[in-house]
């Protein structure tokens, strides 16, 4: 009964982020923020943009995707078949397969993403360490986790997640699975406040929406999402010492 209950969450949260991943100012500001990371890694990268080949792990409803095909190459892996038929319909190429055990030849791709990924599995060392086999030598990783324990709210609840991190902890488990970091930095410090504020209001009344991402006011989207993106501009010359999510680059040396 718990495993059905667990895939009825799964696949309603698909449908919702297939709906709103678009619009929604979280993904519309974390895309900025990711776009401008991956341009710094292109420039800083020795392979040339239009043969790079880049895997997104946990590629989702297909967001992400789309973004990074505007850097070489893109495909993306997904446990759940839910989320690979989002990502077809939209003609992406996609393979069904674990983080923990990637379908893929040993140095098969230039750049690898997990975006909001290991904070999902159970073992998060063992699916970065996939990470670093797929990945070429000298290539680049792009992470994106949620930020601290005490942070945790609905969200990480419908999502599934097995852990919020601090800076330190999710540096660690790189650098044990073979990476060199090059960039650590937490993000989205523009929210910071509000979201501290709304989770504990939730903690102390025990009032709690079926989903944070509920809320979906064009308006509000377009303002929101432009101040969460703007962070990328900050961000290309400091890094912030607190935030709502971690954002690190790292190298497979």
């Amino acid at each position: 009964m718990q495993a059905q209950l667990s895939k009825e969450m799964q696949q309603h949260t698909y449908a919702i982020m297939n709906r709103i991943e678009d619009s929604h100012w979280w993904y519309v500001g974390r895309r900025a923020i990711l776009e401008s990371f991956l341009e710094q890694i292109v420039q800083n990268s020795k392979f040339k943009i239009q043969n790079s080949k880049i895997l997104d792990v946990g590629c989702g409803t297909g967001g992400n995707l789309e973004m990074l095909d505007k850097f070489g190459a893109a495909e993306g892996v997904d446990v759940s078949d839910d989320a690979l038929e989002f990502c077809k319909s939209k003609g992406l190429t996609v393979h069904k397969g674990l983080a923990e055990s990637l379908p893929f030849e040993d140095e098969s791709f230039d750049v690898v993403t997990a975006l909001d990924v290991v904070e999902h599995l159970d073992d998060d060392i063992a699916g970065l360490k996939e990470m670093h086999r797929v990945l070429k030598t000298g290539g680049k990783t792009l992470i994106f986790v949620p930020a601290f324990m005490w942070l945790w709210g609905v969200q990480d609840d419908v999502s599934n997640h097995r852990i919020r991190y601090t800076k330190k902890q999710i540096v660690e488990r790189l650098e044990k699975s073979g990476f060199a970091i090059e960039r650590a930095t937490y993000a989205n410090i523009t929210f910071f406040a509000p979201i501290l504020g709304g989770r504990t209001l939730m903690k102390l009344t025990g009032i709690k929406p079926e989903s944070e991402n509920i809320v979906n006011v064009s308006a509000l989207n377009g303002i929101f999402g432009k101040l969460f993106g703007a962070e990328r501009f900050w961000l290309k010359n400091f890094n912030f010492p607190f935030g709502v999510s971690i954002v690190i680059v790292a190298e497979k040396v």
